[in-house]
């Protein structure tokens, strides 16, 4: 099942989106109602809540008086650690809980509305992160006139969520919602035809998703060191401690002039991690389905040198996952080649011309890697030098 975030700072049109999803078919799980849910009457949270911070807090009917209760933890963090120890294994109880019936009633589709998905750093849980973007001072605007809500107040509220930069560098679509209501129900109908529901299709049959075999080079994208961050957060997420790195490689990090693809490397202790259950499990839920027909690189030197290789479902942004063995050749050559090119304004030329070169020849995309590799054969021992006269040592956290 396809699992989205949708955030959006207060005032930007979240529910708007969140109803819209919810019309074409996905189901959404609502943080703020379940935050509600779990502190009605009856529920165990509450009566944890009332042991904590007395009968104050509670109204004449028994039910939370939440403005009392934010008095008491307004500008006291135990207090506000303290609810936050009641509520929040309730609250992220109650989601899983949600999540697995959607999934098990055959929804394809799973939205999570979250407003502080950036704040608690939810980003790499989700298999897509949708972003609702509107101005700051249009979402004071909408708060005053729309919600009566003090301006003093409006603009306080809005300060203490995260900042546009924040919530922009963790989207994968961001929604503009500085126009009329009608344009942004438009842009969440295409997202739904043209992203949502082919990436659901497509994790749901495990089916990879590749570039076209035509040959297209493009000069560099400021968004593909963005993309592969947020991949990156999405792998580490699912493998946890059996990736002992992940990095992204290739010419989309360098960044320079490139195929549009996000190459990927997750490091492992040895590939019998990468052939397990585990791994194999993680990497289906998170959408990188495996190629059993690529098992090694093209050594250089000394091989074989041994991978596996993946794909992502993501119909927007092919990517490339090769998981390598730390420390294996083929692991550090990954690591050199990205690295001395990152460095090397000579090499970076060298290595366009040499692209554009092979690219006049109508070669397919699969005739065009294997043609490049008389041109890395022959950099082998210049890497090496340089390698050793700057003292290169490839980074173990992964980049």
């Amino acid at each position: 099942m396809l699992r989205v975030g949708l955030t959006g700072g207060i005032g930007s049109g979240k529910s708007t989106v969140s109803r819209r999803l919810a019309e074409l078919g996905a189901v959404v799980v609502d943080a703020d109602l379940i935050a509600r849910e779990v502190v009605e009457p009856g529920e165990p949270a509450l009566e944890l809540i009332r042991a904590r911070f007395g009968d104050e807090v509670f109204d004449a009917k028994g039910a939370l008086d939440r403005p009392a209760l934010g008095r008491v933890v307004f500008g006291d963090p135990d207090a506000l650690a303290a609810l936050e120890g009641i509520t929040h294994p309730a609250i992220w109880e109650r989601t899983a809980q949600r999540f697995e019936a959607a999934e098990s009633g055959g929804s394809r589709v799973a939205v999570h509305d979250m407003p502080l998905l950036v704040e608690k750093r939810m980003a790499g849980e989700y298999h897509l992160v949708v972003v609702v973007d509107t101005a700051e001072e249009e979402r004071v605007r909408r708060l005053v006139e729309l919600r009566g809500t003090p301006e003093h107040e409006a603009r306080s509220r809005v300060a203490a969520q995260a900042s546009d930069e924040e919530r922009r560098a963790v989207a994968d679509v961001l929604l503009d919602n500085s126009g009329s209501p009608e344009t942004l129900l438009g842009a969440v109908d295409r997202l739904w035809e043209e992203r949502l529901t082919p990436f659901a299709d497509n994790l749901a049959a495990m089916r990879p998703v590749t570039a076209p075999d035509g040959l297209v080079l493009t000069e560099p994208d400021p968004a593909w060191a963005a993309q592969g961050a947020r991949e990156i957060a999405r792998l580490r997420h699912r493998l946890g401690d059996l990736a002992l790195t992940v990095d992204h490689i290739g010419s989309t990090a360098v960044p320079m002039y490139a195929k549009p693809i996000i190459d990927l490397q997750v490091g492992v202790e040895s590939l019998e991690v990468a052939d397990g259950a585990d791994f194999l499990r993680a990497t289906a839920d998170g959408g990188w389905p495996r190629r059993e027909d690529i098992r090694e690189d093209n050594p250089k030197g000394v091989g074989p040198w041994p991978k596996r290789y993946h794909h992502g479902c993501d119909p927007a942004v092919p990517i490339h996952l090769h998981v390598r063995e730390v420390g294996s050749p083929g692991w550090r050559w990954a690591l050199l080649v990205r690295d001395w090119l990152r460095a090397e304004p000579g090499a970076r030329a060298e290595y366009r011309a040499e692209k554009e070169r092979l690219a006049t020849t109508g070669r397919s995309r699969g005739e065009y890697a294997a043609a490049k590799e008389p041109w890395f054969d022959g950099i082998h021992a210049r890497l090496e030098a340089w390698a050793r006269e700057t003292g290169w040592t490839p980074p173990r956290g992964g980049s």
